[in-house]
């Protein structure tokens, strides 16, 4: 038998993986490795046993770069290994909540993973051959086939392996976790998401510490409707796997989407500090983001201030390219032009909002988040001809998306460029076409979702749609939009002031105050109220 050709040597020793770091609870950081804990049954030798459910613990915390170390610990011990080479597979296939499309950088290596893990295969059990065959659904013929279309072979193939394994845990696991990354961002109902949290929860009951439970759950829930169901699971995660970065990052997705923004905060800044300890740039940049957001929504500007002159000293050693944490290249260059952006349309510094610098990148929804703050800066301080220049770049983005096949961030990329052509409408005297243009955005912005990449749009539509209205003196219907933006942004401070200041010019004192409450409690100050 294979087993018996490994070494006494190899019997007794597994190469580990370096570990990671965790924070006590002062934030002191500690070597004792927490990731809580997973058990996955394999063929491999004995031996590995330890390693190799490390290594999927890792990947259940998209602990990409530690999860790849891992598993190729365990082929140094056992080089016949075949779910190592599954593992390393999945692991290069990255963040599967990424909307973006993947590079031939990252598919190609990911693909000979699979196919070794093919070749490896002969002598695994029928099983781990099902688990096999469906990662190889994620790369197979990526240079013709659609990255939509593998996404979906891939969930069929696990639900056809959850339903054949009905004891195996982890196959009910990865089975949820394709549902919700195979969900449109167009469905409303939310099937694929509460189907994926329905398996997710009843498992969690039985396994209070597997860290892919909690995950996908915040995952599963990560919509306006859904969040508040994931607050357990947010409460929960950080805790539990302490030494992950992406684990102290995930919960202000829920957080985000209630607005419990110190509570964002604080989880984020654990994140970037472990992140940035394990060269998680990447991931130190995505938190990053989120904590921005957060603290703008608390007028919280000297903090949002140092987040932003703190990008520099991480981009230095920021590679797109490399595989560390759960947010893979792309939403790097993502936060490193929306945290920029975010601080000048946040605090309406259009003139900084206008002169913005643009960069080319290989993401060009990344640079469209640069030309549309331009565009909207420009457009109040009346520079139409940056204004016009910033529309024909969104313009130009859109089309590459399409060409190469992203429909998702071309469609964001659109939205865009109708709320930015909206804004040049209004500065040039032109109301009917402004507003048709940017009711036009609202309902477009309406029908998607915003993606995991980020902690929401740069400027709601809905809220760009209600300061249209009030600044052409229909407060009433200003206001409705800005009640319509709180439902799907809630305690987001624009909306909340737009909302104070429609109500008080429609004469509803009850309303303008107890938004006024709400922004005093927001922010810890009644600055922001006085007329």
């Amino acid at each position: 038998m294979r087993r018996a050709l490994l070494t006494s040597c190899q019997f007794v020793t597994v190469l580990l993986a370096a570990p990671l770091v965790a924070q006590d609870p002062h934030g002191n950081m500690t070597s004792m490795e927490q990731v809580g804990t997973v058990h996955f049954a394999s063929s491999c030798h004995p031996a590995v046993t330890p390693e190799f459910d490390r290594a999927v613990t890792l990947l259940h915390s998209f602990e990409f770069g530690a999860s790849i170390r891992s598993f190729q610990a365990v082929l140094a011990t056992d080089s016949t290994c075949a779910m190592a080479q599954w593992g390393i597979a999945l692991s290069r296939w990255t963040n599967p909540m990424a909307a973006g499309q993947r590079t031939a950088t990252v598919l190609e290596p990911g693909r000979q993973a699979a196919m070794q893990a093919t070749r490896l295969g002969v002598t695994a059990t029928d099983r781990e051959r099902d688990y096999i065959a469906a990662v190889n659904q994620l790369y197979a013929d990526y240079e013709h086939r659609d990255q939509r279309s593998r996404v979906v072979a891939y969930e069929q193939a696990m639900a056809a392996l959850a339903a054949n394994q009905p004891a195996d845990t982890e196959a009910q696991i990865f089975y949820a976790l394709s549902l919700v990354a195979a969900a449109l961002p167009t469905d409303k109902s939310y099937a694929n998401q509460l189907k994926a949290g329905k398996i997710l929860e009843a498992l969690w009951a039985k396994q209070p510490n597997h860290p892919g439970l909690a995950h996908y759950i915040i995952h599963s829930y990560d919509y306006p409707p859904l969040a508040a169901q994931a607050m357990a699971a947010a409460n929960r995660y950080a805790a539990m796997a302490p030494t992950a970065a992406h684990a102290l990052h995930m919960p202000s997705h829920t957080f985000t989407r209630i607005g419990l923004w110190q509570q964002s905060v604080n989880t984020n800044r654990r994140s970037i500090k472990v992140a940035i300890h394990d060269s998680a740039f990447a991931e130190a940049l995505h938190a990053s983001d989120y904590a921005e957001y957060a603290y703008l929504q608390m007028r919280h500007d000297g903090a949002a201030h140092r987040v932003l002159a703190s990008l520099p000293a991480i981009a230095v050693n920021f590679s797109p390219d490399a595989i560390t944490g759960a947010a893979p290249g792309s939403a790097g260059v993502f936060a490193l032009a929306a945290i920029p952006a975010r601080y000048a349309l946040e605090r309406r510094q259009w003139t900084e909002a206008a002169a913005l610098p643009t960069h080319t990148t290989a993401y060009p929804y990344a640079d469209a988040l640069t030309y549309f703050a331009r565009a909207l800066g420009a457009s109040h301080t009346n520079n139409l001809a940056v204004a016009h220049a910033s529309v024909d770049s969104l313009a130009a983005i859109r089309e590459r998306l399409i060409a190469g096949g992203d429909a998702y961030w071309a469609e964001q990329a659109a939205i865009q460029r109708l709320s930015a052509q909206a804004w040049i409408g209004l500065a040039e005297g032109r109301r009917d076409d402004a507003l048709t243009l940017m009711r036009d955005a609202a309902l477009r912005e309406d029908a998607t979702e915003k993606g995991a990449i980020t902690p929401g749009p740069l400027a709601p539509a809905r809220e760009l749609l209600g300061d249209m209205y009030l600044q052409l003196g229909r407060p009433t219907e200003a206001l409705a939009e800005y009640q319509q933006t709180l439902t799907k942004e809630p305690n987001r401070f624009r909306a909340l002031y737009g909302a104070m200041h429609a109500a008080i010019a429609a004469g509803n004192k009850p309303l303008a105050k107890k938004y006024a409450a709400q922004i005093v409690t927001l922010t810890g100050s009644s600055a922001y109220t006085r007329r």
